[in-house]
């Protein structure tokens, strides 16, 4: 209990350069709890993907579709429940900065298969009987004022002219991590126009969304599917929805890297400080610790002085970067739109930032330790008096 009386006294002793240290680590421990946030985000997808779900896709690129008619054969494969087809839209909404995804898809075959979109019944049911009908995530509906009944121009990109979709439905995610920033609407509205325009463009299938019955063949039965289209005109590739998403986040693992990198540079610079503040704490005290040793108190007390002051510096540092982390999170969130579909801040983001605060402060205090540890009692009890 004295050693705990006498850790907070020196902790804020010099209040200025307390604070100045605590303003430090609150900076370093925010930004790397907002850093690693960035890179858990980008995994996001594909720790969210189903193990039940498989993607099918033209074998040579994401570019190149498949025939509508490969749907019933897939179909057909031993251990498949169900399939639907989706593809990639791609217009612009207004102006090419209001970037979504937009996706033409099987109606409710679609949906289905996604659980974690949480659209209510009658709502399903208009969007289902209306042919220019669209469903619009939650976090896609707030930030441009999509309400039921409007109508959203898009400009296409892919697929050229100007198209227009009426909100019926406004999804929910069944969790904070599920995605609400996508645009769907029926294919078949987009395949008869294209039947119209670019007949050869029509009944092409971009991804086959595939359900399985049990996730341990998932690996036989993607086999089965691409062995059905082996030397055909339009070969595919099966994989686990997982697999599908990492294969998108590994175009940009230098990004990640850099981030992480960046992360960690943060605490080590930090690091730097908080040993300068503790050394300078302990060269100021050496005739104190010079007084304890000859009131009998060992070297193990004036360890303990040193880290719990430098680790209670630390652990305030954190309790304030973490605090700040979340309506920062919030307002980096708002500010990126919906380049981050769901910008959550993990538990473990928390456990990262307390473990690096509690590194920070025992690092920090070794040499400072060591140096008070072996202090002369005669050189410390002279330097009073200087």
């Amino acid at each position: 209990m004295y050693a705990l009386k006498l850790i907070f006294k020196n902790t804020l002793r010099h209040k200025l350069r307390t604070s100045l240290t605590l303003f430090g680590l609150m900076v370093a421990i925010l930004s790397f709890g907002l850093l690693q946030t960035v890179i858990n985000v980008w995994y996001a997808g594909a720790e969210a993907a189903s193990s039940t779900r498989l993607i099918t896709r033209n074998a040579i690129s994401l570019v190149f579709t498949l025939p509508l008619s490969y749907e019933s054969k897939i179909r057909s494969v031993e251990g498949v429940t169900a399939v639907a087809y989706a593809n990639w839209f791609g217009g612009v909404y207004q102006e090419p900065k209001n970037f979504f995804p937009q996706l033409a898809i099987s109606g409710r075959k679609y949906l289905d298969l996604y659980p974690e979109f949480v659209l209510d019944e009658h709502q399903m049911r208009a969007f289902e009987l209306d042919r220019k009908g669209c469903v619009v995530g939650r976090k896609l509906a707030r930030q441009y004022g999509f309400k039921l009944g409007d109508i959203i121009p898009i400009k296409g990109t892919i697929y050229p002219g100007q198209w227009e979709f009426v909100v019926r439905g406004i999804y929910d995610g069944r969790q904070a991590s599920t995605d609400t920033t996508q645009l769907f609407f029926h294919w078949d509205y987009l395949n008869e126009t294209m039947l119209k325009t670019m007949p050869r463009r029509a009944n092409q299938i971009g991804i086959y969304f595939v359900k399985i019955d049990n996730a341990d063949n998932a690996a036989a039965i993607s086999r089965s599917i691409d062995s059905q289209f082996h030397n055909s005109l339009a070969e595919t590739l099966t994989e686990t929805e997982k697999a599908f998403q990492l294969g998108f986040v590994s175009m940009s693992d230098a990004i990640i890297l850099a981030i992480r990198i960046v992360s960690f540079v943060v605490v080590v610079i930090i690091m730097a400080v908080m040993a300068n503040t503790m050394a300078m704490s302990a060269r100021e005290r050496l005739s104190e610790y010079a007084t304890l040793k000859v009131l009998g108190f060992g070297p193990g007390f004036l360890a303990t002085l040193i880290f719990g002051e430098s680790i209670l510096l630390a652990l305030m540092g954190a309790g304030l970067g973490i605090a700040l982390l979340f309506p920062v999170a919030k307002a980096f969130s708002a500010k990126m739109g919906t380049f981050f579909p769901a910008f959550e801040i993990a538990p473990q983001i928390m456990a990262q930032q307390i473990g690096a605060a509690l590194a920070v402060g025992i690092i920090a205090a070794i040499l400072p330790t060591l140096r008070s540890m072996h202090v002369n009692i005669v050189e410390g009890l002279r330097s009073a008096g200087t």
